[in-house]
């Protein structure tokens, strides 16, 4: 075996040019390439202890896989990763590896973590290149379940069910699978290829999906147990958006972050002549710092917007987005308004001649200084308002991403199931609700969290209904 790599850099990940991708829906990460990946997992020290382990809120066994890439066992080690995740092509793209296992890689302690979630992208990329063999189903149990969404929670439970011989049956509300994995986030950053690969291998593995199903409408959750399911895993998301309730928000040009994404991801609004238009060009503003926030600004960007800005009320150091994505937002030209807050939008208004074109559009948006005071329940430093300190930007388009909540759909529909303060329903540690045999997880229960952590609520369901359901 060849020696170990002991750099204290990773090895970077290429990408497009950043004044090239600015301009299309391209992956920005272009991905290892064998040599790169295997040399990147020289550097993994295969600690006894696995303190990355420890990071992942799915227990991906990580020192195994990146030993197997290390002897060029490329598909050994997508088997590995398949023990845990059953989206680990999701998974590499998006999670926020740096604050999970790479932050406890030993490492990161004298210089950068083992590039983790790019060898599980590279694994799981060569894996759906190259394999052509189609997974085993196993033996059927002779039990349904019935799964309520078809994210990350509700994919990972459907998956982990079907592995064990489940009958499981997704309902989607939307026209394609994958929830917020191809509403929500853009084509440059996760294909939804990628996603559709991800769905396909689960349906091999027998999981139906039926897309169009709007539970607590279409069916209910009694329903279903009418209709022989005898569990029900509800992973709905948090897809009702949060405004900030300051005038102007019912201009036209003033989107949630949901809305726009929606609409560019799964409704083709960035086609020439689309079904369901949304605004190109001009300046936009995009109220938060999120991820979601960045997905939103670098998707108006690439719709032709002249000008975007991030407007964000804290600093840098407390913008919550992923770094990378922070900084590749930078590297295509997006600028980032910091320490400030809106206060109103502004559009143009004609009394005298309401038939204007113009009228009831936004123009701009008005702002105010903010500083940093007192740390917050979280430990963030407050931002609190600088007096007299109001000023304008030049808008047509303005987007808000100040996060998300549970719908309250499922909720009003069915009886006996709690919910608290902000809608998101209550769970014991094994995800059962309130409710008999109706589990729930990821952002249904927690609001807005990432993929990972949807995941793993979706892992930790499946094994408490298999437990119920073998009794």
């Amino acid at each position: 075996m060849a020696k170990a790599n002991m750099s204290l850099t990773r090895n970077p990940m290429p990408t497009q040019d950043p004044q090239v991708r600015a301009h299309n829906f391209s992956e920005v990460a272009l991905g290892y390439t064998k040599e790169t990946a295997i040399d990147e997992a020289m550097r993994c020290l295969n600690c006894k202890n696995m303190p990355c382990v420890s990071g992942c809120p799915v227990k991906i066994h990580i020192p195994e896989f990146i030993e197997k890439i290390k002897e060029g066992e490329f598909e050994a080690a997508y088997q590995i990763i398949s023990q845990s995740s059953s989206l680990p092509a999701v998974c590499g793209r998006v999670c926020p590896q740096e604050t999970q296992c790479e932050s406890k890689c030993i490492r990161g302690v004298k210089g950068e973590s083992v590039g983790i979630g790019r060898l599980e992208r590279f694994v799981a990329d060569w894996h759906n290149t190259f394999c052509t063999e189609e997974p085993v189903r196993p033996e059927p149990k002779g039990h349904k379940v019935a799964i309520v969404g078809s994210g990350p929670s509700g994919l990972t439970c459907a998956g982990d069910l079907a592995k064990k011989g489940y009958e499981v049956t997704v309902f989607e509300a939307l026209h394609t699978a994958g929830g917020v994995l191809v509403y929500g986030i853009p084509e440059f950053r996760l294909p939804k290829a990628i996603v559709a690969k991800e769905v396909e291998t689960l349906e091999k593995l027998g999981v139906k999906v039926e897309t169009n199903v709007v539970i607590g409408k279409t069916l209910t959750v009694d329903e279903l147990f009418d209709m022989g399911y005898e569990a029900v895993f509800i992973g709905s998301g948090a897809g009702l958006p949060n405004f900030m309730n300051i005038p102007g928000e019912s201009l036209k040009g003033v989107y949630s972050a949901n809305e726009f994404l929606t609409r560019s991801n799964l409704m083709k609004a960035y086609l020439e002549q689309p079904e369901t238009p949304i605004m190109k060009g001009g300046n936009v503003a995009v109220v938060g710092g999120g991820n979601v926030a960045m997905d939103a600004a670098r998707t108006a960007l690439r719709l032709g917007a002249d000008k975007v800005y991030i407007v964000y009320r804290r600093s840098m150091e407390e913008l919550p987005a992923r770094r990378e994505e922070v900084e590749h937002a930078e590297e295509e030209g997006i600028e980032f308004r910091l320490l400030c807050n809106p206060v109103e939008i502004l559009g143009y208004n004609n009394p005298d001649d309401p038939r204007d074109p113009k009228n009831g559009f936004v123009t701009g948006m008005r702002c105010v200084k903010m500083e940093l005071g007192e740390p917050d329940a979280k430990g963030r430093r407050r931002p609190v308002e600088i007096p007299n300190s109001e000023f304008e930007i030049a808008v047509d388009t303005v987007i808000m991403s100040i996060g998300t909540s549970p719908n309250p759909l499922i909720k009003s529909t069915t009886e006996g199931l709690e919910v608290n303060s902000r809608g998101g329903i209550i769970v014991n540690e094994d995800g059962l609700t309130s409710r008999n045999a109706v589990y729930a997880g990821g952002d249904a229960v927690t609001g807005a969290a990432t993929v990972i952590s949807a995941m793993g609520a979706g892992k930790t369901a499946a094994k408490a209904i298999d437990e119920y359901l073998s009794k």
